[in-house]
């Protein structure tokens, strides 16, 4: 005869090896992020996109490095008198392409002024033009080509043209022709030009991403419920397309600052007396033979900032974008 069905057999309690264990199993390990923490901040809630990614950034060591150095930038660019004492504009011909001293470590330059004082004062112009251009660069792109994604349309096709005539002016040949007619001896100029000139990569970015965000299904929902397209448009479309903006501009920054350089080097960018990097590696360029030390420390210094905002570009991509971990 066969044996009596034992149900309570039939079914392996948890903890005992069976199928429930192993599945209780999977679903905790799914609940914990690669090497990290539960993905939730509390029973049942997930990271949201900008929390996972501040999680990364904070373990990264790329985005640990560059952000001290630019805020070492940011703060001698704001307050250069803190490691800087002397004044960039009071130069001695008497000591001009004269090398290292005691208490000028990186000499004099063709005019005589202290090559470390303008060197940490010339922070302050190139932060200060790549910052204002990113944000304005930024803005208007992403205004523009967020409108044009969500939109469409004749807006859509207006805006892809202005942006072609743009993308077909070069950057170099374009910034010697207008700034050429400027008198301003200021960074507004500079940096009109290169927001001027920076918008459409920035709004095509914008434009894709919008496009992209509005097709997902939360937004739909959004609409069938009766949202005018401002609430969709600034609650659900702009937050979760804004993440490439971002990436984008920071990599953009330190091109900016190259920019900007470059220029001044031509003699179109900043002018005296205003003190760039761009300027003193003009200057330096003659009396590279004579005097190396007039072009090793502005152009270091221009180097070691536009690594260290590209190198946070590059920790900012990798951790809004998971499929690049």
């Amino acid at each position: 005869m066969p044996e009596p069905y034992d149900q309570q057999a039939a079914v392996a309690p948890y903890g005992g090896g069976g199928a429930m264990d192993l599945a209780m199993s999977e679903a905790e390990t799914l609940e914990k992020a690669p090497g990290g923490p539960p993905l939730g901040t509390g029973p049942g809630k997930p990271r949201s996109l900008w929390s996972d990614a501040w999680y990364q950034l904070r373990r990264n060591p790329i985005f640990l490095v560059s952000g001290l150095l630019i805020l070492f930038l940011v703060v001698i660019s704001l307050w250069p008198g803190l490691i800087a004492t002397g004044n960039p504009l009071e130069c001695h011909l008497a000591k001009a392409q004269e090398g290292s001293q005691p208490g000028h470590p990186f000499g004099y330059d063709s005019q005589g002024c202290d090559v470390y004082t303008r060197t940490v004062y010339g922070a302050r112009a190139s932060i200060t033009v790549g910052v204002c251009a990113t944000l304005g660069a930024a803005l208007l792109g992403s205004l523009l080509g967020g409108l044009a994604g969500f939109f469409g349309g004749w807006w859509d096709a207006l805006l892809s043209r202005v942006a072609d005539i743009f993308f077909g002016i070069p950057v170099i040949l374009g910034g010697l022709v207008l700034l050429s007619v400027v008198t301003s001896s200021t960074v507004w100029p500079v940096v009109g030009f290169i927001v001027l000139l920076g918008w459409p990569q920035i709004s095509r970015i914008a434009r894709g991403s919008v496009i992209t965000a509005k097709q997902n299904d939360y937004v739909q929902a959004a609409r069938a419920l009766g949202a005018g397209n401002g609430r969709m448009l600034l609650r659900h479309v702009a937050p979760n397309a804004v993440a490439p903006v971002i990436v984008v501009a920071t990599i953009a920054l330190g091109t900016y600052i190259a920019l900007e350089a470059t220029l001044s080097f031509l003699g179109v960018g900043l002018r005296p007396p205003t003190v760039s990097w761009g300027i003193d590696i003009a200057n330096a360029a003659q009396s590279i033979r004579n005097a190396p030390h007039m072009l090793l420390w502005p152009a270091g210094a221009l180097s070691i900032t536009v690594l260290a905002f590209i190198m946070l570009g590059d920790a900012v991509r990798d951790a809004l974008d998971p499929k690049l971990r």
